[in-house]
């Protein structure tokens, strides 16, 4: 099994590896920078979007170059609104060569007020968590959820059963026939 993540970030690559394992020996994860269309930090449907065209950058890249990937994995990070708070969330699209497609999300975690505001002020989340907790480049290991949960979640751990779920229609293919 090979696949190819629309990143190049650690987090996704591994996490992505993660997943995989739980359902194929051996998986082979490569990540390759892929641009996903739509807002440095997307929002409610957006991220799917996002998470859909770097899916589908993986599988144009793998027939042009012909790297032999059984599947094709998006993963976008984003924030939405729900019953009036704002929230990160993970948006997973795992495609194949028949272009079928699988979503997941990650948990949803709830963001400080003081988040939101530079989020809709047009910072990406990485960038926000660098500033509030005066680290450097969150988003490659803890990530917002890492900061916000007091490191009981890193991002890693966020994007793992976004993954999972978004491979049932490849691994449970009778079900979705």
């Amino acid at each position: 099994m090979k696949a190819l993540v629309g990143s190049v970030n650690p987090v996704k690559i591994e996490a992505a590896r993660e997943a995989l394992s739980r359902y194929f020996d051996n998986a082979e994860v490569v990540g390759i920078a892929a641009e996903s269309g739509v807002a440095d930090q997307p929002i409610g449907d957006e991220t799917y979007l996002g998470a859909e065209n770097r899916a589908a950058e993986m599988l144009r890249i793998d027939n042009e170059k012909d790297l032999g990937a059984d599947l094709f994995i998006g993963i976008e990070g984003g924030i939405t609104k729900i019953r009036g708070r704002w929230f990160a969330f993970g948006a997973i699209c795992i495609m194949d060569g028949r272009e079928r497609l699988g979503f997941g999300a990650s948990p949803h975690v709830q963001l400080p007020e003081t988040m939101v505001k530079m989020l809709l002020d047009g910072k990406e989340l990485g960038n926000v968590t660098d500033i509030i907790t005066g680290e450097k480049g969150t988003k490659h290991n803890r990530g917002a959820v890492g900061y916000l949960t007091n490191d009981r979640m890193n991002r890693k751990e966020f994007y793992v059963p976004a993954i999972v779920v978004a491979l049932a229609p490849f691994v449970n293919e009778k079900a979705y026939q």
